[in-house]
């Protein structure tokens, strides 16, 4: 990689292997507008040129997050039009993981909710620390998830399960996630980087092209379609954005205290 970034780390553990990791840790490696435009520029030069790069694994700084979701001190303040435009943003960023060329494996190393939990599930596969907790929130603050989360959920744990936990915004355990289908194994919190590391060297020894080849056609098998299904999610997001129950849930959170919704 040629490119630095402000709100992530990206380092050659091994060759072949790129790390790349989310650096907020003072706010759990919440996503702001930074860092979607980080991942947005490191998925696009990915996409161009990997040279060299045979995985890429993706964590979070510190032992308490991978990533804890969308930035809402930063959305607290923005006004619809900011907002839609922030999320372009990450639209693209998501759309740009598609493309990378590589497998991409998530080392959860702690919390990963809401947008963190849509960054697990668009990896290629998941590890993750027994430490870890696992939830899609939003309801709970006026929205849905909108990074491709209403569609690769009940690809992981089934459509029924998904309901279940979009619908009240519960959490759920490491263990409860490994046997849901969601990541593939659970990791002692000391193990985590090694056990990742040690597969991510499995594939590195393989034939890059064959790999490279093998993850298209898995991915068409599937997840058929998925932009056009990525595109409904956008659609339902955004009619969100402008509501006021959608603004109760964010100064609610940011006042600590529980919401007040009145269903406009």
């Amino acid at each position: 990689m040629t490119e630095s970034f402000a709100t992530l780390e990206v380092t050659n553990p091994q060759p072949g292997i790129l790390l790349v990791t989310l650096n907020r840790p003072l706010v759990r490696n919440a996503l702001n507008s930074e860092m979607m435009s980080d991942l947005f520029r490191l998925w696009r030069e990915l996409y161009v040129r990997c040279d060299g790069i045979s995985c890429v694994i993706l964590t979070g700084k510190g032992d308490k997050a991978f990533c804890a979701g969308a930035d809402l001190k930063e959305r607290n303040t923005i006004d619809t039009e900011t907002w839609l435009q922030q999320h372009a943003v990450l639209e693209q960023a998501m759309g740009s993981m598609l493309d990378c060329p590589v497998p991409i494996i998530a080392a959860v190393n702690g919390a990963a909710f809401g947008g963190g939990l849509e960054l697990v599930l668009a990896c290629d596969f998941a590890y993750a620390s027994s430490q870890a907790s696992f939830a899609f929130p939003e309801a709970k603050i006026g929205i849905i998830p909108g990074a491709m989360g209403t569609q690769r959920f009940p690809e992981a744990c089934g459509l029924r399960r998904a309901k279940e936990l979009c619908f009240t915004g519960s959490s759920f355990t490491a263990a409860q996630a490994c046997e849901w289908g969601i990541i593939n194994k659970v990791c002692e919190p000391a193990d985590l980087m090694q056990e990742v590391l040690s597969v991510a060297s499995k594939i590195v020894s393989n034939a890059p092209l064959a790999v490279r080849q093998v993850k298209k056609a898995l991915d068409v098998a599937g997840q058929p379609d998925i932009r056009s299904r990525y595109r409904y999610e956008i659609e339902a997001y955004s009619k969100l954005i402008s509501t006021q129950d959608r603004e109760e849930g964010t100064r609610s959170f940011n006042e600590k205290r529980p919401p007040v919704f009145t269903g406009k």
